[in-house]
């Protein structure tokens, strides 16, 4: 420690002007700049947003590269069909996608979907500009990832079509199989084989020491809030988000708006007994 030789001393400018709007948006499986591809802006496509604020999702639909060395669009018109269903099904907004008539639906962006991160701590949002740090907090955690839920629309019409087309058993895969109900007993019949007898087995689980008895029921409400938590957001309304890049006159005004002109100084009202008595662990 004796070698590592103190360079300088920033002064830190602490501000919360811009709370609760400075987020983290990560983007895991983007290997290129999120921008618009020339050959999509050449054409007027341009990336929307947008957000649904009870439930704090987000959506970047991020156009597509129309070239066709690079892009089926053949192709395109199945799963833009497959994403037009799927958006029927969920209670998206459609309504902007008006199509002409004889026109066929396509596939002509990506959407990245936001899943909040836990924050562990304060996460800050630091700049350092003419010798001077700049603070602000930052209020949500987003990591961002091409939704792809179409493509279960297109596998469930696969499974029809391989499938007897004619019965209703088969039409319809039906609600998804509830994990507390004990699964169904498949019986493989042979030839002179007397056919086995089936027993239903109710098994339930204690925990040591709890006189509450099984958890089926506990299980059972747990699932029941994650449906209606599902619900509950596909039946909340998107509302559209201006999206700025920094390169942007608007960008750029709210970059500015990071730092801070505020020039009291702050005095420390309490000592360090204090400041070490309040952090948990010690």
């Amino acid at each position: 420690m004796d070698d590592d030789e103190l360079i300088s001393v920033l002064p830190i400018h602490y501000s919360n002007s811009l709370t609760p709007n400075v987020h983290i948006h990560q983007f895991p499986l983007l290997s290129r700049p999120l921008q618009t591809p020339p050959a999509a802006a050449l054409s007027g496509k341009r990336i929307r947003a947008r957000i649904k604020p009870v439930t704090r999702r987000l959506e970047i639909h991020v156009p597509v590269d129309p070239r066709p060395e690079v892009w089926n669009g053949e192709r395109s018109k199945e799963l833009g069909a497959a994403r037009q269903e799927d958006d029927r099904e969920k209670n998206q907004d459609v309504g902007k996608m008006k199509l002409r008539e004889g026109e066929e639906p396509r596939l002509t962006e990506v959407r990245m979907r936001s899943e909040p991160i836990p924050q562990e701590g304060a996460y800050m949002l630091g700049i350092v500009r003419n010798g001077q740090l700049h603070l602000q907090p930052i209020s949500e955690t987003h990591q961002f990832r091409p939704t792809l839920t179409y493509l279960d629309i297109m596998s469930r019409k696969s499974r029809r079509s391989r499938g007897n087309a004619g019965s209703d058993e088969d039409s319809d895969d039906g609600p998804p199989p509830d994990p507390d109900e004990p699964p169904p007993v498949h019986i493989t019949s042979k030839k002179e084989k007397k056919p086995l007898e089936v027993k239903e087995v109710q098994v339930s689980a204690r925990k040591a020491g709890d006189d509450k008895g099984n958890l089926q029921g506990g299980l059972s409400a747990v699932r029941r809030e994650m449906l209606l938590a599902i619900r509950a957001e596909e039946d909340e309304v998107w509302e559209d988000l201006d999206f700025c890049d920094g390169e942007t006159v608007e960008g750029q005004e709210v970059f500015e708006a990071v730092f801070s002109q505020n020039e009291e100084h702050l005095e420390c009202q309490s000592d360090i007994t204090a400041f070490l008595k309040g952090i948990k662990g010690l």
